[in-house]
């Protein structure tokens, strides 16, 4: 059976680094980022690793794993996000979430889902819907 799960969460540390540049705004960095997740999923502190390509200042894509222990559904347990998203010079950011197959632990063992949020540069909070089934 599948689920929506709603909620919001929250940066809680954004620890970027540069990591190559190319010239004219082109650049790789990495990102370790600490966010909390309050709604369907509740997470106080996950652990998150992003690759990011930035054109310029403003736009680029990334890519990153998540590692999310708490409980979704009140189900306790761990899983891993992995998420792509793009930014652009309007400020947002769009990002898709999938499970990692095979990635749950605890009462979320057999997890699958998708969904994703759009962040807004400087916004302390974030909404992030998806949908979810614990086989």
């Amino acid at each position: 059976m599948t689920t929506h799960a709603t909620g919001t969460f929250a940066f809680a540390n954004w620890d970027e680094s540069t990591v190559g540049e190319a010239g004219d705004g082109l650049k790789l960095a990495r990102a370790t980022v600490t966010n909390s997740f309050s709604g369907t999923l509740e997470a106080e502190r996950t652990t998150c690793e992003y690759a990011i390509t930035y054109f310029t200042d403003k736009t680029g894509v990334c890519a990153g794993y998540e590692l999310v222990t708490g409980t979704l559904g009140g189900r306790t347990g761990s899983f891993v996000f992995v998420q792509h998203g793009a930014f652009g010079e309007d400020g947002k950011i769009h990002c898709s979430l999938e499970v990692v197959p095979g990635s749950g632990t605890g009462e979320l063992a057999g997890l699958t889902g998708k969904g994703g949020f759009v962040a807004m540069t400087g916004q302390s909070t974030t909404p992030y819907s998806f949908e979810y089934d614990l086989g």
